[in-house]
Formats: C-alpha cells, structure tokens, sequence
C-alpha cells in the first residue's frame, strides 16, 4: 500500500508514523497558547522532529469539544508564517490541520504536503478539489455534528458500522473529486462527536477498517476520554494515549498523531519489535 503526498511517497507496510501535533492556537486544551507566538512555534517544531516525528500537524483552530470558529484571516496570520519556516528547515512533510479550504490552499503553497480536515463531513466538494489539484495526501476524518455541538448526546445505532459506511461514502466522493486512493488516510475520530463507549468500541475494532486498503490514522493523544475512563488530569492522561497507541498499531494503524512524540516513538518501536517476533507474523 502507498501514501503519496506531493512529493513524499510511503510505502506500507513500515513502521507507523508518528505525526506530532503543533497548536498554534491560545486554547487548545492541552498546549493552547504555549506556541502561538511565531518563533516559539518554531522552535517546538523542531523539537519534534529531533524526537523522531515523521510528520509535523500544524493548526491554528481549537477543534475541543464546545469551541468555535476562528475567523479564516486569524487562521491564516496564525499558521502560514510556521509552515513557512518549518518547510525551509525540515525535511519532514508538514500537515495543516483546518476545516477551510483557502486555509488549506495557502497552507499548501507555503509548503504543506498533508491537508487533515476533521470537516469530511461536509457536502463542498472545494476541498477535495484542492487535494487533487495539489497533490496534497487528505486525511478524511470521521466526525457527528460540529466541534461546537458534536458531544452534547452523540447517538450511533453501531459506531462502527457507520464510521465504516462513513468512509466508504466520502472514498467515492473523493475518487469523483480526482482525489486517488494513494492519497487518502482515514481517521475514525475518535473523541469526536462519540461517548466513551463509542471510542472503545472504535478502538477495540480498528481492524474492521483494513478492508478499505488505506493507511488509518487515529489521533488519541491527552483526550478527555482517556482522563474520564482513569479519573485523571490532562496532564497525567499520556499513559492511556500511549495504551492506545500501541494497541492500534497492532491492530493495523499505520499514522498515530500526537503531542507526547519522543515517549511514544519509543512506545511504538518496541511494540513493533515485540509484534515481529509474534508466531502470527510467520
């Protein structure tokens, strides 16, 4: 299986990629506000390429549980002078995390190589368009509602089962759009617009979505879901993240997005290694 993304090519299988997360952002619920200012966000994008980030995930739009929109301008000033300057210092693809399209054009012509849109949800087909015209890899995330409204009460009949139809709906979409298949990564988003219950159900059935032959991403990395299940903190839910992560690479994850970069390379690594000695590799 192959990822291209602009000029980046993955071949699966491989070991998972690890995407570090970079909020430019003042309330993002773990680091909101630590890297809004430019050179700060920098120099911590740097950071997480030195601990072995394969991908940089920049944003500059909470997507929390209850936040709300920031106005398309704000985003712009916020993000587009980081991936300037990241793309001229790293050779790690960059991804711009935005539900806007002229966000995701300028992000791809200041040097972003992945658009991941938490938006596949909607009906334009303009940001499709621009990750078929630019080459771009999309991250086609599955979401119930908007950021602002997307917990109070989701409801699934089978969270699975409908993710699943999810992806197999927005696949020809994009296929219709010019997007080809080796561009796409899927992500159930987990935490987004689901219960507790729903995101273990996801979690637990991760393999379910090899069917669909593209590299899954999840992103679980501090969410409250984690601090609901274990009674703990933002701050002290890395552990449950990293839990998670490891599970879902041996369940077939392929991209795990983080904020925690160096512990959980290291994490994964030695899942891999223990996995390739499992009798059910031979």
């Amino acid at each position: 299986m192959r990822l291209k993304a602009r000029q980046f090519h993955f071949e699966f299988p491989r070991p998972a990629l690890v995407m570090g997360i970079l909020n430019v952002t003042p309330d993002s619920f773990f680091d909101g506000g630590r890297y809004l200012n430019e050179e700060a966000a920098i120099d911590h994008g740097l950071e997480l390429v030195a601990q072995g980030a394969d991908i940089l995930d920049i944003g500059g739009e909470s997507t929390r549980p209850g936040s709300l929109p920031v106005e398309e301008t704000e985003e712009l000033r916020r993000v587009i002078p980081v991936i300037e300057g990241l793309a001229r210092q790293v050779a790690a693809p960059i991804s711009i995390d935005t539900m806007k399209p002229a966000v995701a054009r300028a992000a791809v012509a200041a040097g972003a190589s992945i658009i991941n849109d938490v938006g596949a949800n909607r009906a334009e087909p303009e940001m499709w368009q621009i990750a078929a015209e630019s080459g771009a890899a999309y991250v086609c995330m599955h979401m119930q509602g908007v950021p602002k409204t997307m917990q109070a009460s989701p409801f699934y009949l089978d969270v699975v089962m409908d993710v699943a139809r999810f992806f197999q709906e927005r696949l020809l979409k994009l296929e219709r759009c010019g997007v080809p298949a080796s561009q796409i990564i899927l992500d159930p988003g987990i935490g987004f617009g689901k219960t507790l219950e729903h995101n273990l159900q996801l979690l637990g059935n991760l393999w379910q979505f090899a069917r669909f032959r593209r590299p899954l991403l999840i992103g679980v990395s501090r969410k409250s879901f984690i601090g609901h299940l274990a009674g703990s903190e933002t701050a002290n839910r890395l552990p449950g993240g990293l839990a998670c992560a490891c599970l879902g690479t041996a369940a077939g994850v392929h991209v795990v997005r983080v904020h925690d970069v160096a512990e959980t390379v290291l994490a994964l690594r030695m899942t891999e290694a223990i996995l390739s000695k499992s009798k059910r590799a031979e």
